[in-house]
């Protein structure tokens, strides 16, 4: 446990913060799932929206986000065939 005042504030606000990051993770999660279980056009803007703003925030690296986005896409050009 710290015992400086200032590094039991900073583990405060990592608590707040690792609380909020875990939600936006997990929503995102989720998404990605709804996507893959039933691609339309719709979700695929979402999980798109999700993921830039995951990745502007440095959440989701800009890689993975990339990767993500490709696959997705690519998974609703085939069912649309």
């Amino acid at each position: 446990m710290p015992i400086i005042r200032s590094a039991k504030k900073k583990m405060r606000q990592d608590k707040k913060k690792t609380a909020h990051n875990q939600k936006i993770k997990l929503n995102l999660k989720g998404i990605v799932k709804k996507m893959r279980s039933n691609p339309t056009q719709k979700t695929l803007q979402e999980v798109f929206s999700k993921l830039d703003k995951a990745t502007k925030t440095k959440l989701v690296h800009s890689n993975k986000a990339a990767r993500l986005k490709s696959r997705l896409a690519k998974s609703l050009q085939k069912l649309s065939k």
